[in-house]
């Protein structure tokens, strides 16, 4: 009578292709990760210019001198949502209050009376995203 089951060969070519996959697979994952991860920092963002235009018609004219200011009673924001900038800094929703980014990771606001600029928010990096797009450009 012959014993039915797989030869030794077989196994090791079935565990070879499972490792290739693996190794092809991995690091799709990764950067699917990572591109979820900007895009949940830009709906942030959109989420935060939104309730500054919104504070802006509310006050006629006049922007926050705080983003903090936003979540007061929840109006606006409940909370200050973080910034994600993935393999360059953690996420954070800490505000830097400068006219221009300095690449310190979080937000980048733009409180300075006077200034044309003014009431502008953006991610707080100056590295690009996956697709070669500068933080600060949206």
């Amino acid at each position: 009578m012959k014993k039915k089951g797989f030869t030794l060969i077989e196994l090791m070519i079935v565990v070879a292709i499972i490792g290739i996959l693996a190794a092809i697979a991995i690091p799709k994952f990764a950067s699917l990760i990572r591109k979820s991860s900007e895009g949940a920092s830009k709906g942030n963002l959109g989420a935060i210019r939104s309730a500054l235009s919104i504070y802006y018609g509310d006050m006629e004219g006049q922007y926050p001198a705080t983003v903090e200011s936003l979540t007061a009673s929840g109006k606006y924001l409940s909370t200050v949502p973080a910034a994600k900038a993935p393999n360059y800094h953690s996420d954070a929703s800490g505000i830097a209050y400068q006219a221009t980014s300095n690449d310190g990771g979080g937000w980048s606001y733009n409180n300075t009376q006077g200034n044309p600029n003014q009431g502008t928010i953006l991610v707080n990096c100056t590295h690009t995203d996956t697709k070669g797009t500068v933080w600060t450009v949206y």
